[in-house]
């Protein structure tokens, strides 16, 4: 890591299990890196079942801060799939704010995370501490997880 800059490391795990996907938000992923023992553990059964872990590379800018700790942060993005947005990641997220009647920096990256959700293999569960918004932007088909 050179100059304090974070380069997320390129996932060695293979594609998606049949087992589905979990995808943390920035809550989610927070209390990953911070060793949270019931998000640990949710992610422990997830992986257990065949579940891949994701997450958007907008969450880990949203989920670093002067505090985290870089070491476990690197090392558990080493074993989790990182979702990157271009365009047509921002135009559809787009799409699923006007669709849903919200709009605004508020919603910006639930959005995105959103949309990247609506596109891994099922089934598909969110850890997130927006539990209200993201089942909004996701719909019926996504579990989500209140943290």
């Amino acid at each position: 890591m050179a100059h304090g800059k974070l380069n997320p490391p390129v996932s060695r795990r293979p594609p998606a299990a049949q087992g589905g996907t979990a995808v943390l938000d920035s809550e989610g992923f927070s209390r990953l890196v911070d060793d949270s023992p019931p998000v640990v553990a949710l992610i422990a059964e997830a992986r257990a079942r065949g579940m891949e872990v994701v997450v958007s590379a907008l969450t880990i800018i949203e989920a670093t801060h002067r505090k985290t700790n870089r070491t476990r942060l690197n090392w558990l993005l080493s074993g989790i799939r990182i979702e990157h947005v271009d365009e047509t990641a921002a135009r559809a997220a787009s799409a699923i704010l006007l669709d849903t009647g919200l709009h605004g920096h508020k919603y910006a990256i639930d959005a995105v995370v959103a949309e990247m959700v609506l596109r891994q293999p099922a089934p598909v569960v969110v850890l997130t501490s927006d539990a209200d918004d993201m089942s909004t932007l996701c719909g019926p088909a996504v579990r989500i997880i209140p943290l």
